[in-house]
């Protein structure tokens, strides 16, 4: 790693050639890309080889809950190498059995027991498995504003344009609209009357495919990628209903909203429901070992009490991701990160990012909770037209690559999807390290500003 403030082009084009030449990149056309070659990273900053510093406002992909280079969770990896590398899954082992103690402490009701897998998408992956298993059922419903992952289950539950090119369309899913007012699909103009039709349009839409014939309804607590729709008061206990009265198994994705993210350890615990499975990554260890599971609530482990669970994984519960996971956890604990994640955003960002609506014609629209939040870009307040079509590419994507490219010269990494900006900084970012990201982006938002009407 090289220091911050040093630096050295020369192994910066090293990288960046050794990167052009054998690295093939996930959700990219290799040859339209231009990755950044990354010099080091510390807290909620990263650098490159020509000594430019950047103020992180995706965490990753979401994931570095902590942080990069958290002292405690390094050392707790290295003395972990130190004493047992890796072990088989099938044994019982110090950091695992630890991990699955302090992960069932903080989900809530009686997600007591731990599936590791080696990130998201397999977490859904099994969790799905479970749930087709203990019911008998097939058929899965899931909603179109979502994402799920990228292995064959995972992505054909997923409602964005990543799914369509391997969509099989025989994967037993069926789609829904979950509720999001800014762009009803129901016309309503409240919250009440969103949450109340979409819980009828998620009942009818059970009606039409076969209650008897639906295993599970999978749905992120709160919408990451696709938007950061924070759900209305009342809806995910009506579908906690629903579920309950046709014998339906609840599926809340947390890989992304939880773990401090919402300014919960869990984003369910906004709305009061537990849920059957629980799936969990990113924040578990803030990504520095590859760690994600299941938390299965006791129903359905009892399912597997006497009869084989046909799903396994050679790293599951490796040691070294789940002795980070410990070290990340006791962290979060130890230096209040949760609370700190509620009292940014209710104090730093909702204000800041609310005021920075007022100024610029671009923003349609602010919402989130804690660290987790999403501009909406728009051309025009009045029609709420995006600022780019859906799914914008080349030059229909432009304006966003402008805004983008303005935060950048200004040292702040934004996370940029279609027309949204999502502001999601690590959840122990600073009072300081807040204001300056959005002043940053205040600035940034010029660019979006001249493309609308």
């Amino acid at each position: 790693m090289t220091p911050q403030g040093t630096p050295d082009p020369q192994a910066g084009a090293a990288v960046k050639a050794a990167d052009r030449a054998h690295v093939f990149h996930s959700w990219s056309a290799q040859g339209l890309i231009d990755p950044l070659a990354v010099a080091g990273a510390e807290g909620t900053y990263f650098w490159d080889y020509d000594g430019n510093r950047y103020l992180d406002f995706t965490s990753g992909l979401v994931f570095t809950n902590i942080g990069y280079q958290h002292p405690k969770v390094v050392a707790a990896i290295q003395e972990q190498a130190a004493t047992m590398t890796t072990f088989a899954p099938a044994f019982a082992v110090e950091a695992r059995s630890e991990a699955a103690r302090l992960i069932a402490e903080r989900t809530p009701g009686d997600l007591d027991k731990i599936f590791f897998t080696n990130g998201g998408a397999e977490a859904v992956e099994n969790a799905i498995r479970m749930a087709r298993l203990h019911t008998g059922r097939h058929k899965v419903m899931s909603a179109y504003r979502s994402y799920h992952g990228g292995t064959h289950t995972a992505i054909n539950l997923t409602g964005d344009p990543r799914r369509w090119a391997s969509d099989s369309g025989a994967a037993g899913v069926t789609r829904f609209w979950a509720p999001f007012l800014y762009r009803s699909p129901f016309h309503a103009t409240t919250e009440a009357e969103e949450c109340e039709r979409a819980l009828k349009h998620l009942e009818e839409t059970i009606a039409f495919e076969g209650p008897a014939t639906i295993a599970a309804i999978i749905l992120e607590s709160v919408p990451g990628t696709a938007g950061i729709m924070t759900p209305p008061p009342g809806y995910l206990p009506g579908v906690r209903e629903i579920c309950d009265r046709y014998g339906i198994v609840l599926v809340l994705d947390e890989v992304m909203a939880g773990f401090g993210r919402t300014g919960r350890w869990f984003a369910c615990e906004h709305f009061d429901v537990v849920p059957d499975l629980l799936t969990f990554a990113k924040g578990v260890n803030s990504g520095y070992v590859p760690l994600g599971g299941v938390a299965i609530s006791q129903k359905i482990a009892e399912t597997f009490e006497h009869r084989p669970f046909p799903g396994g994984l050679t790293y599951s519960g490796h040691p070294l991701a789940c002795a980070a996971a410990v070290a990340t956890i006791n962290v979060m604990e130890e230096e209040g990160v949760v609370e700190q994640a509620a009292h940014i955003g209710a104090s730093v960002l909702e204000p800041g990012l609310r005021e920075i609506a007022e100024r610029h014609p671009s923003v349609g629209e602010v919402r989130g909770l804690g660290v987790f939040w999403a501009l909406e870009l728009v051309r025009s307040k009045e029609t709420r037209e995006p600022l780019v079509p859906y799914n914008a590419t080349g030059a229909d994507a432009a304006p966003m690559a402008a805004f983008g490219a303005a935060c950048k010269k200004n040292g702040l990494w934004p996370f940029i999807n279609m027309n949204r900006t999502h502001v999601v900084p690590p959840c122990n970012i600073t009072e300081a390290e807040a204001k300056e990201g959005l002043a940053a982006l205040d600035e940034a938002l010029t660019a979006a500003d001249e493309h609308t009407v």
